[in-house]
């Protein structure tokens, strides 16, 4: 069990009850192995045929009139890769802006860091989320306030979790490899009895890295259990435990308008720096089959995080002296997300049309405390944090100083919300989606360190319209318009007692979107090809002539179009990719940056990787992943260079064990992966080999 976990009455009832039942599993009859059709088409199939996320309900991805993007994590784990901003880093017009702090991606050019969900519960804390138990991530593109709320103005990410299956087998995987990678994890599944199946995901991953002096280590402990309690009640719960303790790494600084020509290992940090993420969630799910066509839900979602850093990194670089200015911060961060949502969802017909109807209630509340400290810059005891020599850096030039406070924050936040959606089939060729969503957000903090405090409150409307036409049996064509909104306070949750911008209305975004989406090759292979507008406008600017104060007299638009393809080829050979081109630029600013391109986003990127795998035996896969130039910062004064990197792994299958090996950036190619400012660039990996051992049971 993972250090320091600290067991509540929930988390010790479920525990006991998984350790019960993996016990007593070995003398139980199981019921027959219930397959999924998909599963059964075939297990190897890049695709998920049916999604959630865009809808709330389990819909044919076709019919779903937005483009939406889903990777399975097997197929990025095989490669070592652990983290959303690589796993997603084919995905056309997604990047990474990751910080060392935390999870971090733009869709279609706009920030998605506080827009990232668990099995449809929003999960906005600052940390960086584990893999290892997670069956396969989505990404709804394009707003999606109607279903979820605040914020979503590119899109949403939503990790979907392993469940419990009746009938599935026992995994151990042990994984090694370059920069001292070295993991264990375990994927365990029992049936206790014929109405209960458990599953336990749990493992620990050490890893170094070819940054200098930068490590970490992960450890996740995630029980789940599906219980159904009577023919129409099924009760789904599930835990989640992990904890991430590592080196930050801020990467490097940007010299005249490029990255700094250092050594790729090249690390700016203090030798007592670290990161130490503990997070903890627990969610419920009752589902009722109120009849043949009803369904009655309720889904709670607790989420805890507790995280603390010590962090020294680079703040500017001063050309005549060679040398990398710094500054210190040490922060302690608390949260905590409750979430009860209650959804009736049911199928009827009126005057020969089929609908299929959703409502929902939402009722969330949220707590903030991060007290954060820097280096005293004046007084007794002040230091300045020395600088350190561009090209040879001393982990060991320290700032010895005191510490001062220089921000106490509590922040509340209560949010209700109540939506409708409507899946309309009008006949055989047209389906009509449309949903309402009325959200109420309050928001207040408190300053510890001055004692005051302020609070807000906003209303808005998102609705969301669609159409899809299918002329042809294997060809829809779709075309929708959305909203969303994000209100003061709402993204990293707080405000700033008596600032001006406190009463702005919500920045306001809208996007149009057409398309088609295909099956070939006797529904083998799907494709989609989107074109869209999407545009933040209302958006904050501070005034020229005075930055205190807030003004909403921006314009943000990206216009962009997007392909994807997976499927079977033929044979044993499959297929799964894209590319996305993208204009993302700020069209209408206060203060100097219109006509400048978003940071962090490529106007090209896509990925294409070819796998043939039979059922047993050899295999083999291999792919590339493109990304175009970008710039650091919202000067556009540093450029990050496009890149390509080559990617491929060979393995061994049983019925029982599986052997592979994966080789990560074949060409040892240098890129630059994100940037958090013009002086913090973060170096791509080099040529990694990660090999893998999994044995079924």
């Amino acid at each position: 069990m993972p250090a320091h976990f600290r067991l509540t009455p929930l988390s010790l009832g479920l525990c006991t009850l998984l350790t019960a039942g993996f016990a007593c599993a070995a003398s139980t009859t199981l019921p027959m192995t219930s397959i999924s059709a998909e599963a059964e088409a075939d297990p190897d199939d890049p695709r998920v045929k049916e999604v959630s996320t865009a809808t709330r309900t389990s819909t044919p991805a076709r019919y779903v009139p937005q483009a939406i993007d889903t990777i399975k994590t097997a197929n990025v784990l095989d490669y070592g890769v652990n983290d959303l901003g690589s796993a997603l880093s084919g995905i056309p017009n997604v990047s990474s802006g990751s910080d060392t702090r935390f999870d971090s991606l733009r869709i279609r050019g706009f920030d998605a860091s506080n827009d990232f969900y668990l099995d449809g519960i929003r999960d906005d804390s600052q940390y960086v989320r584990d893999l290892h138990n997670i069956e396969r991530i989505e990404v709804l593109k394009g707003p999606a306030a109607v279903l979820y709320g605040r914020g979503s103005q590119g899109g949403i990410i939503n990790r979907v979790s392993k469940l419990p299956e009746f009938g599935r087998r026992s995994s151990v995987e042990v994984q090694g490899g370059s920069q001292d990678l070295r993991s264990l994890y375990a994927d365990l599944s029992a049936d206790p009895a014929e109405n209960i199946s458990l599953r336990l995901n749990l493992g620990n991953e050490d890893r170094n890295s070819f940054r200098k002096g930068v490590s970490g280590n992960r450890q996740l402990f995630a029980p789940s259990m599906s219980w159904q309690l009577t023919p129409e009640l099924n009760w789904l719960v599930q835990y989640e435990y992990s904890r991430y303790n590592r080196t930050p790494d801020r990467g490097i600084p940007g010299v005249n308008g490029r990255p700094a020509d250092v050594g790729r290992d090249t690390t700016y940090s203090d030798h007592r720096d670290y990161i130490d993420d503990k997070s903890q969630s627990l969610r419920s799910k009752l589902s009722y089959e109120l009849s043949d066509s009803w369904q009655l839900r309720h889904t709670l979602g607790v989420f805890k995080l507790d995280s603390d850093f010590e962090n020294t990194y680079q703040t500017g670089y001063n050309a005549t002296t060679g040398k990398v200015q710094r500054q210190r911060w040490q922060q302690d961060l608390k949260t905590r997300n409750i979430y009860n949502n209650s959804e009736l969802e049911g199928r009827f017909d009126t005057f020969g049309l089929e609908h299929r109807l959703l409502t929902g209630l939402e009722f969330g509340s949220q707590r903030r405390d991060p007290i954060l400290y820097n280096a005293a810059t004046s007084g007794p005891g002040s230091q300045a944090v020395p600088a350190v020599d561009l090209y040879n850096p001393n982990p060991y030039q320290s700032h010895t100083g005191l510490m001062q406070v220089w921000s106490n924050n509590h922040t509340e936040v209560e949010s209700r919300a109540l939506y409708v959606q409507d899946q309309l089939r009008l006949n055989d060729q047209w389906q009509l989606l449309a949903g309402l969503r009325y959200d109420n957000f309050e928001v207040e903090t408190t300053n510890r360190k001055n004692g005051l405090s302020d609070s807000r409150d906003s209303h808005s409307v998102s609705p969301r319209l669609g159409v899809v036409w299918t002329p042809l049996e294997h060809h829809s064509f779709y075309a929708s318009w959305s909203k969303s909104f994000a209100p003061v306070g709402g993204g990293l949750i707080g405000i700033t007692p008596n600032a001006s911008g406190n009463d702005l209305s919500p920045e306001l975004t809208r996007q149009k979107e057409v398309g088609v989406k295909s099956d070939w090759l006797d529904e083998r292979l799907s494709t989609t090809l989107a074109v869209y507008e999407l545009e933040l406008y209302n958006r904050r600017t501070p005034d020229p002539q005075d930055r205190s104060i807030t003004l909403l007299t921006g314009l943000q638009r990206s216009r962009g179009v997007e392909l994807t393809a997976s499927g079977k080829l033929v044979g044993n050979w499959y297929l799964r990719g894209g590319i996305g081109l993208q204009d993302a630029v700020v069209v209408k600013d206060n203060n100097g940056f219109e006509d400048k391109r978003v940071n962090n986003v490529a106007k090209r990127n896509g990925s294409l990787f070819i796998t043939w795998k039979p059922e047993l035996g050899w295999y083999a896969e291999t792919g590339l992943t493109l990304v175009g130039d970008r710039y650091a910062d919202s000067s556009n004064t540093v450029v990050l260079p496009g890149y390509g990197r080559w990617d491929a792994l060979a393995g061994y299958r049983h019925k029982d064990w599986d052997v592979r090996a994966a080789l990560n950036n074949i060409a040892d190619r240098e890129y630059y992966s994100s940037a958090t400012s013009v002086f913090q660039i973060q170096p791509g990996d080099p040529r990694s080999l990660v090999v893998t051992g999994n044995y079924r049971f």
